[in-house]
């Protein structure tokens, strides 16, 4: 269950679904689930309303010590000397040569008041701007503030946006596969600010971890937008601690005047509202960075993303076919689901070369890999995207290139990673690419959610193909009921 994002299942689901795959008695299972409890294997928690809850024991310990956490943080006193707001606003404008609009000012000044703030907006509002400006104040007022974002793409974008050093959660918490995290409350963060990018894709666990390592007298800053996709990991920790109404929210709402001119970012505000995008024509013509191919058959899809990828989109604006464009798709199975995908655009895009194969996997000189678990000896983390530049059969290895890191793998470590021509919208989180193709095709009504098409827009920068049919793009944008997460954080910061 924690595959789909439950942090607990009610146990009456619980047992009808084990009765339907075990065909066994329901009070068989209610007495293995009462034995389970003894053994400590699991809690069930009465959440009342005749509702009860079954946690594996991790994510209730994890939950719980959220909540509590969160507390800690907010009730205990600062360390920040207060601020004149009027002269901190005309000092750092100063400083950063910008004028600050009213939310930006107000999310600013309260990061020096708020113990724990919460910045959410969507693409182009802004968020970049605050958060170096209070970077800015709080460097003058000598505090020591540590940067981080959940996965290493998220945290580079971080430190280029910001000129902060900014570091993986885990790295900064200096985990081990064998250790675990070093930092926790018996040894924690010498920090009177953390600062949280991404925030959105941080999941219950790593969100526990995150507190117990945060001193009670930090400020505590989160940075994300709440209308993306959910974490990959259990729960769903930032939508609930907004929905909470106990902590101090800056909503961004303001698209800014030179995000205004990406149809991309009113594209993405558009669907994020509930409304059709703008699409190719009228005043837009071929200049619009925002472009949508209506086709129904999915063989014909996959023919214009493989010429796309091949041809249009390097020959009109430059792109390089395999670096600079990314695939996006919301499904692994099927004609245009990930797996097929990567298959015909390694042959289309990367013909040449000899080819190593291992189980299921077939890479080639060139190729566009990811990362696809956390590997801190190799310091590459899950959705860290690369490129094959060695194969040596002798040595029974292969060389991926990060961003200019080379990082040798064995042939027995190969299920690490997969080929990234395309990959699922879920794991493009906390990146961006040049270039974003989306199929939006009925094939996929299943996962056609509003905020997976969101999420898949705003990840690009300079140009953005959605290719499919209309119906199944309204589908999409019409569909604001994401798959239900059971969690209950919200009501554990309620209590």
């Amino acid at each position: 269950m924690t595959e789909e994002g439950h942090v607990y299942y009610p146990q009456e689901e619980l047992i009808r679904k084990a009765r339907e795959m075990l065909k066994v008695d329901p009070e068989i299972i209610s007495k293995a689930l009462t034995e389970l409890s003894d053994e400590k294997e699991i809690f069930i928690e009465d959440l009342g309303a005749d509702r009860k809850a079954v946690y594996l024991i991790p994510f209730y310990l994890a939950e719980k010590g959220v909540a509590e956490g969160l507390k800690r943080l907010k009730d205990a006193p600062s360390t920040i000397r207060p601020i004149h707001p009027e002269k901190a606003i005309e000092w750092v404008q100063g400083r950063l040569g910008i004028e600050l609009a009213e939310k930006q000012k107000e999310a600013v000044l309260l990061a020096a008041r708020s113990k724990v703030l919460i910045i959410t907006g969507g693409p182009g509002t802004g968020k970049t701007t605050i958060l170096t400006a209070i970077l800015k104040i709080f460097q003058q007022l000598k505090l020591r503030i540590f940067l981080a974002a959940p996965t290493g793409r998220a945290a580079k974008r971080m430190s280029e946006a910001t000129g902060w050093e900014a570091k993986t959660i885990h790295r900064l918490l200096e985990y081990s596969p064998r250790k675990g995290f070093k930092k926790n409350q018996g040894d924690p963060l010498e920090a009177d600010g953390v600062v949280i990018d991404e925030a959105s894709m941080i999941d219950t666990v790593l969100m526990y971890h995150l507190l117990k390592a945060t001193p009670s007298q930090a400020h505590l800053i989160l940075v994300g937008d709440v209308d993306q996709l959910p974490s990959v990991g259990p729960g769903n920790v930032l939508r609930e601690l907004i929905d909470s109404g106990l902590f101090t929210v800056v909503r961004l709402k303001e698209i800014f005047r030179q995000a205004r001119e990406s149809m991309i970012v009113v594209n993405a505000h558009r669907v994020n509202e509930g409304e059709f995008p703008i699409v190719k024509g009228g005043d837009q013509g071929d200049s619009s960075d925002f472009h949508f191919i209506e086709e129904e058959d999915p063989e014909k899809i996959l023919d214009r993303i493989l010429t796309l990828c091949r041809e249009s989109l390097p020959g009109r604006y430059g792109f390089h076919p395999i670096r600079d464009i990314q695939v996006l798709t919301p499904m692994y199975r099927g004609i245009i689901g990930a797996t097929h995908l990567n298959d015909e655009l390694q042959k289309d895009l990367n013909p040449h070369g000899q080819p190593i194969t291992l189980g299921s996997r077939t890479f080639k000189l060139g190729d566009k890999v990811m990362q696809i678990v956390n590997n801190y000896e190799k310091d590459v983390f899950n959705g860290d995207i690369g490129w094959v530049s060695k194969i040596d059969q002798e040595e029974r290895e292969i060389r991926i290139d990060f961003e200019g890191r080379s990082v040798s793998y064995d042939f027995s470590e190969f299920d690490e990673v997969v080929l990234a021509y395309a990959i699922s919208v879920h794991k493009s989180q906390g990146s961006e690419y040049p270039a974003v193709i989306l199929p939006v095709t009925t094939q996929h009504f299943l996962l056609l959610q509003r905020n997976l098409i969101y999420t898949g827009m705003s990840r690009a920068r300079k140009l953005v193909v959605l290719i499919g049919t209309s119906k199944a793009l309204a589908m999409a944008i019409k569909n604001n009921q994401p798959q239900r997460r059971f969690t209950h954080l919200s009501g554990r910061l309620a209590a």
